[in-house]
């Protein structure tokens, strides 16, 4: 049986993929959904945004015991994935290797949004190359400052730097239900309150799910000019994060 790897960096990151879960439910693939970081800060208990995601998941009809909490077994909070790409990557890596029928895996765009979407970006492709399963490895974008300032940002919006978009219609029916999913992470309201007005656009306007092929050549470009979503909120700096996955794949991947 064909295996579809879901890739994430927080509990709900799963919002910007339903619509490709479902289908690979359909076709009959086994769905594996993981997660790299707790979701919480340093030191808080992240069982209630694990529990949420775990009904999100069942709702759409994936086997529990195909959910992976990684990040919170490993303790490695929110935001600070960059210090675990090693684990990251040995993780993605040991599953792919271990799953030599894995036929597609979806990880989060390389565009700018949030650090550790960029750096599960990064250790991905880079274990997807390892394995030989990069050219069935697809990004999906969740939110990015592209041509934005300031506190806005696009969502479900794909890069044009990173190529071209494969874009599936969702019909109404799965829109509505995605929609619903997407009010299911209480413990998230506050951030849902900025997010939800534009899943709602998006759903009623485009109504796709867009993704696209990776390429280990971008992981070495700046996901766009200007500043990105991340230095503006002062989460991290592109200096930062590139500067960190240089090093990894100096010192780690080419001992």
């Amino acid at each position: 049986m064909a295996t579809a790897l879901f890739l994430f960096a927080h509990q709900d990151d799963e919002c910007g993929v339903f619509q490709a879960i479902d289908s690979e439910l359909n076709s009959g693939s086994t769905v594996h959904c993981c997660y790299f970081t707790s979701g919480t800060p340093s030191g808080l208990d992240s069982s209630r945004r694990d529990l949420e995601s775990q009904k999100v998941l069942a709702s759409l009809g994936i086997d529990p015991k195909n959910m992976h909490f990684i990040g919170g077994l490993q303790s490695i909070p929110d935001g600070n994935l960059v210090a675990n790409v090693n684990f990251a990557y040995e993780w993605i890596l040991s599953f792919l290797k271990s799953n030599g029928n894995v036929i597609n895996i979806y990880l989060p765009a390389w565009e700018g949004g949030h650090p550790d979407h960029d750096v599960l970006h990064a250790v991905g492709v880079r274990a997807a190359n390892n394995a030989n399963f990069i050219d069935t490895t697809f990004q999906y974008p969740l939110y990015n400052g592209y041509h934005c300032f300031g506190p806005f940002f696009r969502t479900l919006l794909p890069l044009i730097q990173n190529g071209d978009v494969r874009t599936t219609n969702i019909h109404i029916f799965n829109r509505l239900r995605f929609l619903g999913l997407c009010l299911r992470y209480p413990s998230q309201v506050k951030t849902w309150i900025g997010l939800f007005p534009f899943f709602l656009l998006h759903y009623f306007f485009w109504g796709t799910q867009d993704l696209q092929k990776v390429s280990l050549d971008r992981l070495r470009q700046k996901p766009h000019a200007g500043s990105l979503y991340y230095e503006r909120r002062k989460f991290s700096s592109w200096e930062k994060i590139s500067s960190e996955l240089i090093f990894f794949e100096k010192n780690y991947l080419f001992l």
